[in-house]
């Protein structure tokens, strides 16, 4: 029990300061340049960073995962038990809901606030799809060949896709949901969020699918040797 707590509390305080880190970024960024590209970038490097830096802090604890999603597919691997599922994806959401109260206290807004940014529409659903399949197929991936190497993979992949997807890369639910209670550059319509995060499924679950059949491939190929 005080094993799981730990990895509860470390879930928690990570989604947190991830959230913080992707909302209150956005906030520094439109105050200091009115420049949208600019914004975008600042916004897409520092949550990149705080990526690396928080699953290198917290992975030994917990697995780093800060991401439903994430723990899904995990414990879908059966390297996540079902049972601390539940209690993992409520302490991402509820840290990623205490992100959202922390970066708009330390740019002196009310604490949550709703998301007025329309984000909706085919592409933008598509584009959620594939920047969680990337991100989860990066994970898995790298964990099977280079697992030291995940901290900084999955940060390049995050800065990556806030540019190349339509969506600037959600690629989370709870980090979705907490963003839909900011009104700042980094915010989403309320009404938005339900479509996002199935599509975030969607996309976490084909590339579970895909590491799978990559693997099997690959054992294969040794068993024919």
């Amino acid at each position: 029990m005080a094993a799981l707590r730990a990895k509860l509390v470390a879930e928690a305080l990570g989604t947190a300061l991830l959230v913080a880190t992707v909302i209150g970024s956005g906030i520094m960024a439109t105050q200091l340049s009115r420049d949208v590209g600019v914004q975008l970038l600042a916004n897409a490097v520092a949550t990149g960073a705080m990526l690396v830096v928080l699953i290198t802090m917290f992975g030994p604890v917990s697995g780093a995962h800060f991401n439903p999603v994430v723990s899904l597919v995990f414990a879908l691997r059966r390297e996540l038990g079902w049972s601390a599922l539940a209690p993992y994806i409520a302490a991402q959401v509820l840290g990623g809901l205490a992100g959202t109260v922390i970066a708009h206290l330390m740019f002196g807004m009310a604490p949550l606030m709703a998301g007025g940014a329309t984000r909706t529409g085919a592409a933008l659903w598509f584009s959620e799809t594939i920047a969680t399949f990337t991100l989860v197929l990066a994970i898995l991936l790298t964990l099977r060949h280079k697992a030291g190497n995940v901290a900084v993979i999955v940060g390049l992949v995050i800065t990556g896709a806030y540019w190349f997807t339509a969506s600037t890369s959600f690629a989370n639910p709870a980090v979705t949901l907490a963003r839909g209670f900011t009104p700042s550059f980094a915010g989403i319509a309320l009404a938005d969020v339900p479509a996002f995060m199935i599509m975030q499924m969607a996309g976490a679950l084909a590339a579970w699918q895909a590491e799978r059949w990559l693997a099997a491939s690959l054992s294969g190929e040794k068993s024919d040797a």
